[in-house]
């Protein structure tokens, strides 16, 4: 056998098929793309942005608050003194904010000593909740007014302002910011409901036609986290008003106490 007819046996057994393109495994490729695109998408919106939202929400809080204790202190409103001695202002309610229109910032030292997040007029998800903050319901009481102060905001996602509202511990401070002050309410107690039952939004929560002069706060978010099967519903009760005259309340002022020991 001649050394080229070697040769060319040689090159053939060498030769490899090429393997070819096909429809199935471009789709595959693609489809294998889209999936971690989608992963990445997910777990910016459900943790990455989050993060970033919240400390650039957390800082527009403080830079308004700050904006707020540089402007002059308006006159305190009238007062009345307890047998103690106690000073207790008469609250200055604020005028209702249409909707998107901020009103006040609100502070739960629960969260976080930074916790610092506006509040707007409205509950869509377009118009408030999705990029301004914490939504005011429409019929609502405003701070510090007989009746109840009821808002909704994220527990995930954008930010997720409501987040940790099962973490509250009764007496917990609730502590809402305006040019004339701070409306200083207190948690008392936490409930799950149905979407539908909008009875937590009256004057006197889940009592329809019932009044009691009371002052309550109600914040409202989805649950549990990454459903819209209930809602979670936090209540407090009106404590006290602090003019912006007098510095902030010592609700934020002291740290929180720290939470309570698991019944055994």
């Amino acid at each position: 056998m001649s050394a080229s007819v070697v040769s060319g046996e040689r090159r053939r057994r060498n030769r490899r098929p090429r393997s070819r393109a096909t429809v199935t495994s471009v789709l595959g490729e693609l489809l294998l793309t889209a999936g971690v695109i989608v992963l990445l998408f997910v777990a910016w919106q459900m943790w990455i942005g989050d993060i970033i939202i919240l400390a650039q929400k957390n800082d527009e809080g403080a830079a308004i608050s700050q904006q707020l204790a540089s402007t002059p202190a308006p006159e305190p409103p009238p007062f009345e003194k307890t047998d103690d001695g106690t000073i207790v202002y008469e609250p200055v309610i604020p005028a209702a904010p249409a909707d998107g229109q901020w009103l006040a910032q609100m502070h739960i030292p629960r969260f976080g000593a930074d916790y610092n997040y506006g509040i707007f007029g409205g509950t869509t998800r377009a118009g408030t909740l999705d990029h301004k903050g914490i939504g005011v319901y429409t019929d609502s009481k405003m701070p510090g007014e007989v009746g109840n102060f009821a808002m909704a905001g994220h527990r995930t996602t954008w930010g997720k302002p409501f987040n940790q509202l099962d973490k509250l511990q009764v007496g917990d401070a609730i502590v809402v910011e305006t040019p004339d002050g701070w409306f200083t309410y207190r948690f008392r107690t936490l409930e799950y409901v149905k979407p539908n039952q909008t009875e937590v939004l009256l004057d006197v929560p889940q009592m329809p036609g019932v009044e009691t002069g009371e002052r309550y706060i109600t914040l409202t978010a989805c649950s549990p986290l990454y459903s819209l099967a209930e809602r979670i519903v936090a209540y407090g009760i009106y404590e006290s008003f602090q003019p912006r005259a007098e510095g902030p309340p010592k609700a934020l002022t002291d740290p929180p106490p720290p939470p309570a020991a698991p019944s055994v």
